[in-house]
C-alpha cells in the first residue's frame, strides 16, 4: 500500500514514501537516510513543503528566506534550489518543480506542470490558517 504525503496537523512533521522533515529537530531523511543540509537550504525546503502542492513565487521565498525585496536580483535562490536538488538526487526530480518566470512548487507525486494551479501568497495563507484555528 503506498503512504501518502501527511503534514502532521501539529505542523511537527512532514512524511511521504521517501522523504521526511521533523521542524522541530529541523532534520531530514530520504529514505531512511539522514541528509544534511546547510540552515538556508533547510529552510528552504521546509517552507516548500508546508505549501505543498502550492507554487511559491520567488519573491516569496526570497522575503521568507532571505528577507529581500521584490527587487533584488540575484541567483542566490537558484543555487540553494540546486544544492537542494544534488542532495535529494533523483526524489527531487520528481518533487521539486520550477515553474519558469513564477518560482517552485514542492510535490511528493508529479503532477502535470503549470495548469492553471493558484500561486501562493505566504502572509494570506498564514492568516487563513490563523483564522481556521480560532
Amino acid at each position: 500500500m503506498r503512504q501518502q504525503s501527511i503534514l502532521d496537523l501539529t505542523e511537527r512533521m512532514y512524511a511521504d514514501e521517501h522523504l521526511s522533515l521533523e521542524f522541530i529537530s529541523q532534520s531530514v531523511t530520504l529514505d531512511g537516510r539522514m541528509v544534511y543540509l546547510a540552515r538556508k537550504e533547510y529552510d528552504l525546503l521546509a517552507l516548500m513543503v508546508q505549501h505543498v502542492g502550492e507554487i511559491l513565487p520567488r519573491d516569496v521565498l526570497m522575503k521568507e528566506i532571505w528577507n529581500h525585496g521584490p527587487d533584488v536580483r540575484t541567483r542566490t535562490l537558484d543555487v540553494h534550489m540546486r544544492r537542494i536538488r544534488k542532495k535529494l538526487g533523483q526524489y527531487a526530480d520528481r518533487a521539486i518543480e520550477t515553474i519558469f518566470g513564477v518560482g517552485y512548487r514542492f510535490q511528493p507525486r508529479h503532477t502535470p506542470r503549470w495548469a492553471g494551479h493558484s500561486v501562493v501568497d505566504v502572509n494570506q495563507a498564514s492568516a487563513a490558517e490563523s483564522r481556521q484555528s480560532i
